[in-house]
């Protein structure tokens, strides 16, 4: 009489899965998993923490008094809610928005028009000199701004009497952005050139073949260019202490913020409520559009 042997139940690998059965070195790389997990998992929320607890703490403040703003106390003994009234009560808030909504958006709509022509015409053009002209191009983002600036101002204030006003710095980027530029002609080489091939020979113009085909398959990487242009002007303080300091109802946020601070005392809370104010537009573009945004900047690296 034979007696019947159960199966041993084994996992996927192979190796046996019953409870205290599994042999040392199944334990080891058990071990060696769970703490990669623990480390990466920590890293990452170490790295989340380095991000945020600056915002926390620039909202928390918002939110106190100011005899508690910037003292040892963490969170606000009473919530003052009112602190974000009284910074849309300041003289001129309202007219720095109206200026940054002008700068950051009608910049924008100037930078990505003109530079995606240039873009398309060095990644699918083939003419004498197109190298050179990339390489103009990436000579311009690395000229700091610093360096031409007293010739720019001198043309602006001197010659073109624009002094005291946002328009030096909207009205250059009608011809373009070399950042951008070059970020759009990275993209736009991911678009294969049988498409655009295949569009001329079916007798489209270069401009139709723009328009109706290549920009729906740029549509990521308009909008990475798009969201970095947004974000340098709405936050550029540098552009607008130069050109319209003197005239405070040209002011942007940015250069705005510079007022909530006295010559004797500063409100702490008033000026991190309106530092929260600042920041919001950004936080939700990039919220709303961080997918198009992240596709875009990753395709720009796949074809050099």
């Amino acid at each position: 009489m034979t007696t019947a042997t159960l199966p041993d139940r084994t996992g996927p690998s192979g190796l046996p899965d019953r409870p205290g059965t599994a042999s040392p070195a199944l334990r080891r790389a058990r071990r060696r998993a769970l703490l990669h997990w623990i480390a990466v998992h920590s890293l990452g929320i170490a790295a989340a923490l380095f991000f945020v607890l600056p915002f926390v703490f620039v909202l928390l403040t918002s939110l106190m008094s100011d005899d508690q703003a910037l003292t040892r106390d963490l969170t606000p003994n009473s919530w003052h809610w009112d602190n974000y009234l009284k910074v849309f009560d300041t003289p001129g808030f309202l007219t720095w928005w109206k200026n940054s909504l002008l700068y950051a958006g009608l910049g924008t709509v100037l930078v990505v028009v003109s530079s995606i022509p240039v873009a398309y015409a060095l990644a699918k053009f083939r003419f004498r000199g197109r190298h050179l002209s990339l390489l103009l191009v990436i000579s311009m983002m690395m000229l700091p701004p610093q360096v031409v600036i007293i010739p720019m101002y001198l043309f602006w204030a001197k010659q073109m009497d624009l002094s005291g006003t946002l328009w030096p710095l909207i009205i250059p980027m009608a011809f373009g952005d070399a950042f951008a530029i070059f970020l759009l002609r990275q993209f736009l080489l991911t678009i294969p050139d049988e498409y655009v091939e295949a569009a001329r020979i079916d007798g489209c113009g270069e401009f139709r073949t723009l328009i109706r085909i290549v920009l729906p398959m740029a549509k990521p990487g308009i909008a990475a260019v798009a969201l970095f242009q947004f974000f340098y002007s709405w936050n550029d303080y540098f552009g607008p202490q130069i050109y319209a300091s003197e005239n405070p109802g040209a002011w942007t946020l940015s250069y705005g913020l510079e007022s909530f601070k006295g010559a004797h005392h500063t409100d702490w809370n008033l000026t991190m409520a309106a530092t929260v104010l600042v920041m919001a537009p950004v936080i939700l573009v990039f919220f709303f559009a961080q997918k198009a945004f992240v596709e875009g900047v990753t395709l720009t690296g796949v074809k050099g």
